[in-house]
């Protein structure tokens, strides 16, 4: 374990040590990536700490305590690469449960992690949002990514996690996956939302183009193949959700990209279905409607779709059949009627 990052968290949780200078600078300036450079950079230290620290040093110090315990330090690193649940926390460090419980709720207490409840679990994982979400970055840098013990952590949690129950993509479905990439490649995704995800296919594929990405699904199953296959994949930014496409437990415009994946066919109200969506998505934002077609008539869909999209007030640019010839997807982009552009 790197216990000199342990030692260092531990004198700089002592607010008459100097260490806090230095740590502090590190935290500021960005001053290096190795221990020496924290204690290298003091002579700038206190100018920073007033200028920049003065009304959050108590809880940076809140957080070097949090982080002062080798236990600790390896929740969080776990927590970054991915969204874990007690009792795998519990698994991958071989600890009693009260005991990781314990150090979670200080974790959390610090602001250093996040708790949420996906069915009959609880997940944490490193939080992402916040006034002081750079600072808690900068103050995360200093775990070093070259730790073996994080390495074996992480490879004992993709052990856990290993099935063989993914579903292995059709013809059809790379063509989808590439008219998807080809629509999304040259504009931003922003924060992306995908409505029934599945076991995450859409996900692994968007997910290096955007900011946060959250996959909601109400089968507990697939979301428990999409954490598997998004931790193997490498892709922290994401985060699987239960939820109702009816209503959703997401704020006010808090998505760029909303994604409605092959759920509106089925639904019994596609149109409140779309109204939600709409509800979440920013201003300037688009709506990705896919539909498998089976024995639907294509041009059936087509009409439902465009009848859909303007009940709630929304314009949807030409559906694109997917291959052209006897398809199997429907693609299409809904964009609310007053910021409608062309999109697809």
């Amino acid at each position: 374990m790197a216990e000199d990052i342990v030692t260092l968290m531990r004198r700089a949780a002592r607010t008459d040590s100097p260490a806090i200078d230095a740590a502090v600078r590190m935290v500021v300036v960005g001053g290096g990536e190795s221990i020496s450079t924290l204690y290298c950079s003091a002579i700038y230290i206190k100018e920073s700490l007033y200028i920049y620290m003065k009304s959050s040093t108590n809880k940076l110090l809140s957080r070097f305590k949090a982080l002062a315990d080798p236990t600790k330090v390896r929740l969080v690193a776990l927590c970054g690469v991915a969204e874990c649940s007690v009792s795998e926390l519990t698994e991958v460090t071989g600890q009693s449960q009260p005991r990781i419980s314990q150090h979670l709720k200080q974790l959390c207490a610090a602001d250093l992690l996040e708790r949420f409840r996906d069915g009959h679990f609880v997940y944490y994982r490193v939080a992402t949002k916040g006034s002081d979400a750079l600072l808690r970055r900068r103050v995360l840098a200093l775990l070093p990514h070259d730790e073996p013990q994080f390495a074996t952590d992480t490879g004992r949690l993709r052990e856990l996690r290993a099935h063989d129950d993914l579903v292995p993509p059709t013809g059809s479905d790379r063509l989808l996956h590439r008219a998807l990439v080809e629509l999304t490649v040259a504009r931003p995704l922003g924060d992306l939302l995908d409505i029934g995800c599945g076991q995450g296919r859409l996900l692994k594929l968007l997910a290096s183009r955007a900011h946060r990405v959250v996959g909601v699904d109400i089968d507990p199953d697939a979301r428990r193949l999409a954490r598997a296959e998004l931790l193997l994949a490498g892709l922290p930014n994401c985060t699987l959700r239960q939820g109702d496409m009816f209503s959703l437990p997401f704020a006010d415009s808090e998505f760029d990209t909303i994604i409605l994946d092959d759920v509106l066919a089925s639904a019994e109200r596609p149109t409140r279905a779309l109204a939600e969506s709409l509800r979440l998505l920013r201003n300037g934002g688009r709506i990705l409607l896919l539909a498998s077609v089976g024995n639907k008539n294509i041009a059936d869909l087509k009409d439902k779709y465009t009848a859909w999209a303007a009940s709630t007030g929304m314009r949807l640019a030409k559906p694109r059949s997917i291959p052209e010839k006897n398809p199997d997807w429907l693609l299409a982009v809904a964009t609310p009627a007053e910021h409608a552009v062309a999109a697809a």
